[in-house]
């Protein structure tokens, strides 16, 4: 089980970090990804890349506390980080986005960071 809890953690913060790169450099599709699509060279383009950042810091993060902090800080970590996928659930709802979009990227992903959560309490 330490081997999957680790691998999942590592992998869900790798994704994060990829995340946060195509919204900086990607932002017209990653925005249309998310679920929510936005014009990068209006306005929006600034908080595209407010939100690729911050992303890929929580991923560098997530990395960071993996390996110098243990599974028990990532579990913490992962459990806290699970309110951003939950929150982008509502938000692309709120938006006018799909259902689908909203549950089954947004909302799944909550759940498979809350068993990642999980998994890191039981090493």
């Amino acid at each position: 089980m330490t081997v999957t809890a680790y691998t999942l953690a590592v992998v869900l913060d790798l994704f994060v970090v990829f995340i946060g790169y195509r919204f900086l450099f990607q932002p017209g599709s990653a925005a249309t990804g998310y679920g929510v699509p936005a014009d990068p060279a209006a306005d929006a383009g600034a908080y595209l890349t407010v939100k690729g950042s911050k992303d890929s810091v929580f991923g560098l993060m997530g990395l960071a506390l993996l390996a110098f902090a243990g599974a028990r800080a990532e579990a913490w970590f992962m459990l806290v980080v699970a309110l951003v996928p939950l929150a982008d659930t509502l938000i692309v709802l709120r938006h006018g986005g799909s259902k689908a979009t909203a549950f089954g990227i947004h909302f799944a992903t909550a759940v498979v960071v809350l068993i990642s959560a999980g998994l890191l309490f039981a090493v």
